[in-house]
């Protein structure tokens, strides 16, 4: 097809944009008319060359028709509108609307990154929902769900937004897009002020789970601003208001900066030096292997034995009639089948029953009825057969079994309620059974009650006395105190050094993930009390151990290679829509009539 301009011109094809159409134009100030001379069309020379750009159809990116649908329900491509040189890439009810969005990412992102980190504690949050509510289900299971689809579904989002600004698209969200947004701010919301409230201790989690995670959240924050780099450049370089320049390309630089920097102010006792490790802290069984078997029960003590557990930890409870038992709620309807005792009430105190009814009763059934924890391996055929035959333990059993074993024991000891007949003498009732019905070797019980405790030093020397709290050093050797038994989001390397330089050890509860049994390793824990003692027995070594000089390496390296990918993308981005050179616009007339003719022509060379 021929076209007859006032002056040759050079006309070529070149996107600045996936949806701008280029053409450039030599030694001409104006655009020709379009029915005077032939147009010569070839591939022109960039030097020297002025661009005429003005926006492609959008049926040239099919893919992304798609895209605009999912995001704005906008299936027809017509529908969509494409970003004109200079213009935001949405309107101002749209601009309104992002930092909502935004706080919903963010707030959905720590939501689920918190919640993974809390697995350590799904069972403490199931056991409290368990008391409140009186039938057992795996709600840390629930949240866990919703806070990985509130997530992922805002960052779908994200991603289509993205997706429509690189391809010069103006992004509108959908309605019903927004309000999901709004839900999952609100639910975002009220999780966090229900851990506050209620759980308040459970953020204590992140302080420590950054100092195992932070050189790689760096990492991954570095990358992430690297696909950020794509549609900012675009958008910047579009833009000719300087003050919407500054204004979106301001906190990207000041964010990036941040991430560059932020690693001289990390620390983690996981970067250490070889050689400086100490050895791998002792495992203590929470009330067994409770993965693995009932709680509380023969088998469960004698599974955490096999597994290599160096103590045993449980719950003391004195029956009506003067036997301690093992048990830990303060009822028997989670952990046996005390309904099919109708003499009594199944809500009663547990240390309101007599033995001879307490022996009646089964305590592994409910093991193979209700999953007690989401990752808990599946049981052999032999093992379930055992497991639904166990029956409430005796604290003298389970002593002789330790003393046979040569492991340690750790037990909090409850104090009978008020018009229980042991209800004063409860801790006598103890010494007596640990001192004369079990035989136990004195140095393997590590005393915790704190209660009564001058007269337990003096009754029974041989004890190995524990604090369930921290104090000064001199408190402790002024009280005969040689162990300290902590919840592990107290964990503190310096404190647990200056509690070892005094011959203190510690040990932490309940720790049962890897990352976390990791980072008391690292830290110079002493023993850990742990529900998966058939897991952390298997580990070698600290799973995120690093010398200084490799992360110091890890940390130039994404820093360097994020500073270079960012500029080339900005490099790239400003060449595709300027390439050198100066563009000239054109009237609505003159492209429409110019345009119309340019799709009659069957190719261009």
């Amino acid at each position: 097809m021929l076209l007859t301009p006032q002056a040759p011109i050079v006309v070529s094809f070149a996107c600045c944009s996936p949806s701008v159409l280029c053409i450039a134009e030599a030694d001409v100030k104006e655009v020709p008319q379009m029915d005077s001379g032939p147009i010569t069309v070839k591939k022109p020379r960039i030097g020297g060359l002025k661009k005429i750009c003005f926006p492609q159809k959008y049926e040239s990116l099919p893919g992304f028709s798609c895209v605009a649908g999912l995001y704005s329900c906008q299936w027809d491509p017509h529908q969509q509108k494409e970003i004109e040189p200079g213009q935001c890439c949405c309107e101002m009810r749209d601009r309104i609307f992002t930092p909502v969005f935004v706080a919903a990412f963010c707030l959905t992102c720590i939501f689920l990154y918190m919640w993974v980190k809390a697995k350590n504690d799904y069972h403490n949050f199931d056991w409290y929902n368990y008391n409140t509510f009186g039938s057992w289900f795996l709600w840390s299971k629930l949240f866990l769900v919703v806070a990985a689809l509130l997530f992922s579904y805002l960052l779908l989002l994200l991603i289509l937004a993205m997706c429509l600004v690189s391809a010069s698209q103006q992004v509108h969200m959908h309605w019903s897009h927004k309000f999901a947004t709004v839900f999952a701010l609100v639910i975002s919301i009220a999780v966090f002020v229900m851990i506050t409230l209620l759980w308040t201790e459970e953020w204590k989690i992140l302080r420590l789970s950054f100092q195992i995670t932070s050189p790689y959240l760096h990492v991954a924050a570095i990358v992430i601003m690297v696909l950020f780099a794509w549609p900012v450049s675009l958008h910047v370089i579009q833009m000719k208001n300087k003050v919407l320049q500054v204004v979106i390309l301001g906190p990207y630089l000041a964010i990036l900066c941040f991430l560059f920097f932020i690693p001289l102010g990390l620390s983690s006792p996981c970067i250490r030096e070889k050689g400086t490790l100490g050895p791998k802290p002792a495992l203590i069984g929470h009330r067994g292997a409770p993965m693995v078997a009932p709680e509380n029960t023969e088998m469960s003590f004698q599974k955490a034995i096999d597994h290599g557990a160096a103590g045993l930890e449980t719950d003391v409870t004195i029956s009506y009639d003067g036997v301690p038992f093992l048990m830990h709620d303060k009822t028997l309807k989670r952990t046996t089948n005390v309904q099919l005792l109708t003499s009594h009430n199944i809500n009663e105190n547990a240390a309101m029953f007599t033995w001879n009814e307490l022996e009646q009763l089964n305590s592994g059934e409910w093991f193979l009825e209700d999953k007690q924890f989401m990752d808990a391996p599946a049981l052999s055929p032999e093992d379930k057969r055992l497991a639904e035959n166990q029956s409430v333990y005796k604290f003298s059993d389970f002593l002789k079994l330790a003393n046979q074993a040569n492991k340690l024991i750790l037990f909090d000891l409850y104090r009978p309620p008020v018009d229980h007949p042991y209800r004063d003498n409860w801790i006598n009732r103890t010494i007596e059974v640990l001192q004369t019905e079990s035989g136990i070797k004195p140095h393997l019980v590590l005393w915790l009650e704190d209660r009564q405790r001058s007269y337990v030093q003096s009754v029974a020397p041989g004890f190995q006395h524990t604090l369930g709290t921290t104090a000064p050093v001199e408190e402790l050797q002024s009280r005969k105190i040689g162990k300290l038994n902590l919840d592990y989001r107290d964990m503190s390397s310096e404190e647990i050094w200056k509690y070892a330089e005094a011959n203190i050890t510690t040990n932490f509860y309940v720790v049962s993930e890897p990352w976390l049994f990791s980072l008391a390793w690292c830290s110079g824990a002493h023993s850990v009390t742990t529900n998966a003692v058939h897991a952390l027995g298997s580990v070698t070594e600290p799973s995120f151990l690093i010398t200084p000089a490799e992360y110091k390496s890890m940390w130039i390296t994404a820093d360097v290679l994020g500073v270079i990918l960012i500029g080339l993308i900005f490099g790239i981005q400003w060449w595709r829509l300027n390439g050198g050179t100066s563009t000239v616009s054109l009237e609505n007339g003159t492209y429409n009539q110019f345009r119309t003719e340019l799709n009659k022509m069957p190719s261009v060379a």
